[in-house]
């Protein structure tokens, strides 16, 4: 005969509707509960039927993640996968699954399909994909989402992000710290919301100590390493040159760093670097690289928590930096490393 939903309960000695609420994730119930009725479903081996659960409370159990992929996303942006690995953690440890979708660009029919058939209970953007356009079908439907990472528009749309203005000023700190005092920062263009929320902080560190970004130490590009070479060297030709660069990301670091060899400049010793996140090219360049890393798996994790937050409580409406930076000294801006 099989096992029932009763047997667990009485084994596990209290109702079923505890033993329904643990299997469904719900939050009211104790860890010490909800563990005595886990192990009275591991011993009768009581598996739950996810599909009849699913049908009776009119829900998928699953939610999507949509960004954009093509070939070589995972070089281009690995930060992606780590995002996405934590997102699944946080959903399977509450019994949904993750489905990945690839939104071609400006293909915003697609994501209005998926709501109107309510295929999934929530949807995930990567902030990369986000338009105007999508931010009002997303509103207009009142469908459960979070965006990870913050829309480069004015919007309603409930987002978490990293604190980047943090992130700059923690880089330029260090950097004024170690006695560097002709700062020079490059980064993507003005339009590259991460790129200058952090030259936005490392500006007011620099504010601060009296020593402002002077105008010929503060260039843009593209997001390229033949950008931050190019950057870099337009920099080099200017006077007076500066004593520390500070790179919006990895990308442009490596060109940075190049350039710096071809002209046979001693890094730190006349011109240290900083950059961001500490992948995927921070620890092989020579020498490695100083960064205020991003923990961006937790990101994914918090996303995680806060799409079902938001599955349960759809009015919930939130807008919000959710993790803080971490300062990782090499030897690109110190002699000899801390770590």
């Amino acid at each position: 005969m099989a096992t029932t939903i009763k047997d667990v309960a009485k084994l596990a000695n209290t109702s079923t509707a505890t033993v329904s609420k643990v299997i469904n994730g719900s939050y009211s119930i104790s860890e010490a509960t909800a563990e005595r009725v886990r192990a009275a479903m591991q011993e009768l081996r009581y598996t739950p039927n996810k599909r009849a659960q699913n049908f009776a409370r009119q829900a998928s159990g699953s939610v999507a993640f949509v960004t954009t992929l093509e070939r070589d996303t995972a070089f281009k942006n690995p930060h992606m996968f780590e995002i996405m690995s934590g997102l699944q953690f946080s959903l399977a440890r509450k019994g949904y699954s993750t489905v990945l979708i690839d939104m071609a660009e400006g293909n915003c029919g697609a994501v209005e399909e998926l709501m109107l058939q309510k295929s999934v209970d929530g949807v995930v953007f990567h902030a990369a994909i986000v338009t105007r356009e999508l931010s009002q079908i997303v509103l207009k439907y009142e469908f459960p989402h979070v965006v990870i990472g913050t829309p480069n528009f004015p919007s309603k749309l409930c987002w978490i992000d990293n604190n980047n203005p943090i992130s700059g000023e923690l880089a330029a700190s260090h950097l004024l710290e170690t006695g560097k005092k002709r700062i020079a920062y490059i980064g993507g263009r003005e339009q590259d919301a991460i790129s200058e929320a952090r030259l936005k902080g490392a500006k007011i560190a620099l504010n601060d100590a009296h020593l402002p970004i002077q105008p010929h130490l503060l260039l843009r590009g593209e997001s390229t390493r033949q950008n931050g070479y190019d950057m870099t060297e337009a920099m080099l030709s200017s006077l007076p040159r500066p004593d520390a660069i500070i790179c919006a990301n990895n990308e442009i670091a490596l060109g940075c760093m190049r350039a710096l060899h071809a002209h046979k400049i001693a890094v730190p010793k006349s011109i240290a670097v900083v950059t961001f996140d500490d992948f995927p090219f921070s620890r092989i360049t020579d020498p490695p690289l100083t960064v205020v890393n991003i923990d961006v798996y937790d990101l994914g994790m918090q996303a995680g928590k806060m799409i079902l937050d938001k599955i349960r409580k759809p009015n919930l409406q939130f807008q919000t930096f959710i993790t803080l930076p971490k300062l990782i000294v090499r030897e690109s801006t110190v002699v000899e490393s801390r770590v």
